[in-house]
């Protein structure tokens, strides 16, 4: 899967570039976002059982909306957030701590949208 690849490469660029710039009070950060709903995701195949997965799994039980992820920009950009760099934070309402079926989960091919 080169997608793994690319965001591994990703996320040490950011490590690296922090470390490069930090000298000269430049941070950098990632954000790293669960699937979101938009138009785009629309043309990506089985998008909506990828996002019924995510809202099953997640320790809260849902979706994040492009408004959240933004959140989590604006807290990176603000001064709330000037002590952070190197980081990818993840706003995928935790699905990242799992990453795996959960527990109490239903089989998804018995729910509907």
């Amino acid at each position: 899967n080169v997608m793994g690849v690319a965001k591994a490469a990703l996320e040490a660029s950011v490590r690296y570039l922090a470390v490069d710039l930090g000298g000269s009070g430049i941070r950098v950060n990632a954000i790293s976002s669960g699937p979101i709903k938009t138009l785009a995701a629309s043309g990506i195949g089985d998008f909506r059982y990828i996002l019924k997965w995510n809202e099953l799994n997640a320790p809260l039980k849902r979706s994040v909306t492009i408004e959240e992820v933004a959140d989590t920009g604006l807290f990176l950009l603000s001064d709330l957030g000037r002590s952070v760099t190197g980081e990818v934070l993840h706003a995928d309402a935790g699905y990242h701590v799992i990453g795996m079926k959960a527990v109490d989960a239903p089989d998804i091919s018995t729910v509907k949208d």
